[in-house]
């Protein structure tokens, strides 16, 4: 565990009902962007030790401002349940005093990773003898949309802070309360250690309106993250006016191979299915070597029925089932089930014939997020991590670690799927740019 200092309490400035959305109240999101770009320019000039103070005072007073985030937590649980909010969204939502932990000692790691800004990428001398360097520098303003998971608003606010970024958080209205007291932690914890006030901003209304005036932010906006549902992702996609991470979606399979060594597919399996299930990186279809297949769901029904997962199986997995029908929860598989993000305690399972079936239906039903192989043959190994194309591909290890925090990023702004900028997990180094410096003595080109 990393040691965090202790910091008093500060007022959350959480009221017991959400920020009004009626016109008095509802932000303009044209100021806030402009108010954006203004920080974006001022914290160009701010201290490394700043961000890093700022990040240490952030780490203290989320803990000592725990139960007032736990407060507004609740509240926002018992409101969203009594609307009838969805089981896994509820899931990803809810906070407790351990989670708040974790996500104050992510804030401290990040704040001990070696400041970035203004790193010497490369440098080289010319033919000429000009001096180059290409030198890392803050992207701008990072724009992010997000739903459900009020641990994103730290998270990100603290990559972009450590990056020299100015940040504006619009988060899902089923959060608001424990967003607006995480992000108003967070303004203290930036003003204390003299960065621009502004440089991080929420959007303290529920007003879905917001959204749209969001994405036409172009001249002040230089990156939009949308972190949330396919049909959110989707929207961005179509309607931001700004460079955009649009993928993210993760439809993810696991391959177990005729060469695995079953015990530890077992393992493996359980724990991308069950360890934790709402999340981007949780295994979604079971793909499983026909010489095995009965072995391994075999050794899966007993602890997927304890851990209440329900199996869709294809007509081969069905039959090899059996009489584990009766103890774990068994349907017959149909062409939705695959490629489909469940989010849910849900996993379709196909048997196959080769290595080749395998990456045949992941090319057609993958979304490029995390894939894995179980398998003790090196050739079977090497195929799979070559010629499967997604994000992170694991050998004999669980999709659950694609993630930024596991890969050493501290947190992560979202994972992408994309090809273009970032692809994976994304950290500091993938919300900033670079420049070119370029040195001479009265040099002139002919």
């Amino acid at each position: 565990m990393v040691s965090i200092e202790t910091a008093q309490p500060i007022d959350s400035g959480v009221a017991s009902n959400p920020p009004s959305t009626n016109g008095a109240t509802t932000p303009d999101m044209r100021s806030m962007g402009e108010a954006a770009r203004s920080a974006s320019q001022q914290l160009g000039r701010c201290s490394a030790n700043q961000r890093y103070t700022a990040l240490r005072v952030l780490a203290s007073s989320l803990i000592e401002n725990t139960d007032r985030v736990l407060a507004a937590n609740r509240e926002d649980l018992a409101v969203a349940l009594s609307d009838g909010l969805d089981e896994h969204v509820a899931d990803r939502m809810k906070l407790s005093a351990p989670l708040i932990a974790d996500m104050a000692e992510a804030v401290v790691k990040i704040a001990e990773i070696p400041d970035p800004v203004g790193e010497v990428i490369e440098e080289s001398t010319a033919y000429n003898g000009m001096g180059l360097k290409r030198v890392r520098v803050p992207l701008g303003v990072i724009g992010v949309i997000y739903e459900s998971r009020p641990n994103v608003t730290i998270d990100i606010a603290a990559l972009c802070i450590k990056a020299g970024n100015a940040v504006i958080l619009r988060g899902g209205k089923e959060a608001i309360r424990t967003n607006s007291s995480l992000a108003a932690l967070v303004k203290e914890a930036v003003t204390e250690a003299g960065l621009p006030r502004d440089s991080v901003q929420f959007v303290e209304s529920t007003d879905r309106a917001l959204v749209a005036e969001m994405l036409d932010l172009e001249e002040h906006i230089d990156l939009l993250v949308p972190r949330g549902s396919a049909e959110l992702v989707h929207m961005v996609a179509e309607r931001a006016k700004m460079p955009a991470v649009t993928g993210g979606i993760g439809v993810c399979h696991t391959y177990v191979d005729s060469s695995a060594d079953l015990s530890k597919a077992v393992d493996v399996v359980f724990n991308a299915k069950a360890q934790r299930h709402t999340v981007c990186n949780a295994l979604d279809t079971l793909l499983v070597h026909e010489s095995v297949a009965k072995e391994v769901l075999d050794g899966l029904s007993d602890k997927f029925a304890d851990a209440g997962v329900e199996i869709r199986a294809d007509n081969r997995a069905w039959s090899l089932l059996g009489p584990k029908r009766k103890t774990v929860k068994v349907l017959r598989a149909n062409e939705e089930d695959f490629g489909t993000e469940f989010l849910a305690l849900i996993l379709s399972v196909k048997v196959v014939r080769s290595l080749d079936e395998a990456l045949e239906h992941i090319q057609h039903y993958g979304s490029g997020h995390s894939e894995a192989v179980i398998a003790e043959d090196p050739q079977i190994v090497e195929r799979f991590l070559n010629e499967v194309d997604a994000s992170a591909v694991f050998a004999n290890a669980s999709t659950r670690f694609n993630d930024g925090g596991e890969f050493g990023l501290g947190a992560e702004v979202a994972v992408s799927t994309n090809k273009l900028h970032a692809r994976g997990p994304m950290g500091i180094r993938e919300i900033m740019s670079y420049k070119w410096i370029v040195t001479g003595d009265g040099h002139v080109r002919t």
